[in-house]
């Protein structure tokens, strides 16, 4: 067992209160992390500031190449983890276990980490549009063409809510640093280990400890992160995302609602993607918001719902260390049995179709967890409540609705893969303005580019473009 202390500007502090951090298999207590409480983060605010000044002090091209090298000691390097030591093996073992995720799943979000910090300097110059970067730290320049631009930071530090379920919502913050902009970020109560280790990969690296606060705590703690870091990314359910809206200091990640849709002159070679929809809905065990939580098409509904249910269906539960495990355990007490619970109850609704029913049940209930198999579910009309309904685990609902409804049907949507070549339909969904992002043809809802802003760009929620003039005789010193 590690002691895990609060980071206050990357200075540990051992908090009196503990929250313990537990294998889901074993009942082993892995880790107990010291609790931050509201009047610490007050006071730790009042030094914010000071993260963007240190960092300010390093040219940007230079914390780019501590990204890269933070990479690899994140990859490949034992680091410290609180009172003791984390090799990656480790790091994924941990994980898994105290998230429920299979361990082979934790190496593969460590892998994606890796090539983000990897990339930073591709990723940067895509994200800003290829702005000059000293722009950033000067707050002004020429962006190439004989234009002065001013872009200004809207807070020195950005602030995470961060979540258990998911781990590989971590690269969304790691191009934050290289921008000169400090880490105020508050674990999930089940997956302290990314932050930390990143934490320790950075310091390591040569980015100033200054920088980084990491706050482990309750829900007051998010909330109280909302109400102090000017800007905030926070990650939770719809009604969190309904809270927050319209508010330009937070941005919300919550359900993805991700759709596959199948255009009239492709859905009667449905099958041709089946294998398409299937790695949509269930790799990563169907935790992120862009796994596929709903297919739509005019016809073959029926059909499309059954194979994927021959496929899916028959999906059993592993242990997290069998490298063949696809289906991540709940390790919160009573969530998979309530998810369970809730869905059963929406399947009893005219017009909706159970079609994993013939596999077994779909709730396993071990000692100290449980675990929610694949689950394929029919609905005969978008108008039934199954069609806008997404779960952490892989969960879709086949949807049958003319192609003429879709677009405003389908509701909010992250990621869209419309497989058609109908230019006219192309053109409508191009023009959607409830569809983040839009892959046009078969291509997975889990494909990424890492090149693209996933979710909002994060250059223009921490920066704000502006209006700007100064003799040039001072622009040119």
């Amino acid at each position: 067992m590690v002691k895990i202390p609060v980071l206050r500007w990357g200075q540990p502090y051992e908090s009196l209160e503990f929250d313990n951090v537990v294998n889901f298999v074993t009942g082993e207590t892995l880790a107990r992390v010291s609790q931050a409480n509201p009047g610490l983060l007050a006071k730790d605010m009042k030094k914010a500031q000071r993260a963007r000044d240190v960092l300010r002090e390093i040219p940007i091209r230079q914390l780019i190449q501590m990204m890269k090298k933070a990479g690899e000691l994140y990859k490949d390097a034992t680091l410290p983890m609180g009172d003791g030591q984390q090799s990656p093996d480790d790091f994924a073992r941990q994980q898994s276990a105290s998230t429920g995720l299979p361990e082979h799943m934790c190496k593969a979000n460590m892998a994606k980490n890796h090539f983000v910090l990897s990339n930073m300097d591709r990723i940067l110059d895509c994200l800003t549009r290829g702005l000059p970067l000293d722009i950033l730290t000067r707050g002004y320049g020429d962006e190439g063409r004989g234009v002065t631009v001013s872009y200004q930071a809207q807070s020195p530090v950005l602030g995470l809510v961060l979540p258990s379920n998911s781990p590989g919502v971590h690269t969304l913050w790691l191009p934050v640093i290289p921008m000169q902009v400090g880490l105020v970020l508050k674990p999930g109560p089940q997956e302290p280990w990314t932050p930390y280790r990143m934490a320790a990969a950075f310091f390591e690296a040569g980015v100033p400890r200054e920088a980084i606060s990491v706050y482990p705590g309750a829900g007051e703690m998010g909330a109280e992160v909302v109400n102090r870091v000017r800007r905030v990314k926070i990650f939770g359910s719809t009604e969190t995302v309904q809270r927050y809206h319209g508010n330009p200091c937070v941005q919300v990640h919550g359900p993805g609602f991700s759709k596959i849709l199948l255009g009239d002159d492709e859905v009667d070679n449905w099958e041709k993607y089946i294998d398409l929809m299937v790695d949509s809905v269930y790799l990563n065990s169907g935790r992120g918001c862009i796994n596929c939580s709903g297919v739509w098409a005019s016809r073959h509904t029926k059909e499309i719902a059954q194979a994927l249910a021959e496929r899916l269906g028959p999906i059993e539960v592993k242990p997290p260390d069998d490298p063949t495990a696809t289906v991540a355990a709940f390790t919160v007490a009573g969530q998979a049995q309530a998810i369970h619970a809730s869905i059963l109850e929406k399947i009893k609704e005219d017009g909706v179709t159970d079609m994993t029913a013939k596999f077994g049940s779909r709730l396993v209930e071990k000692e100290r967890c449980a675990y929610l198999r694949p689950w394929v579910i029919h609905g005969d009309s978008p108008e039934r409540k199954i069609a806008q309904t997404e779960y952490m685990f892989p969960y879709v609902t086949v949807i049958q609705c003319p192609q003429s409804e879709m677009i405003e049907k389908i509701g909010s949507t992250l990621v869209c893969s419309a497989i058609t070549s109908d230019k006219t339909w192309e053109r409508q969904l191009i023009e959607a303005t409830n569809i983040d992002r839009l892959n046009i043809g078969p291509i997975p809802t889990i494909k990424l580019d890492w090149l693209q802003p996933h979710e909002g760009n994060i250059v223009d929620f921490l920066f704000r473009a502006r209006a700007f003039q100064m003799p040039p005789e001072r622009l040119k010193a």
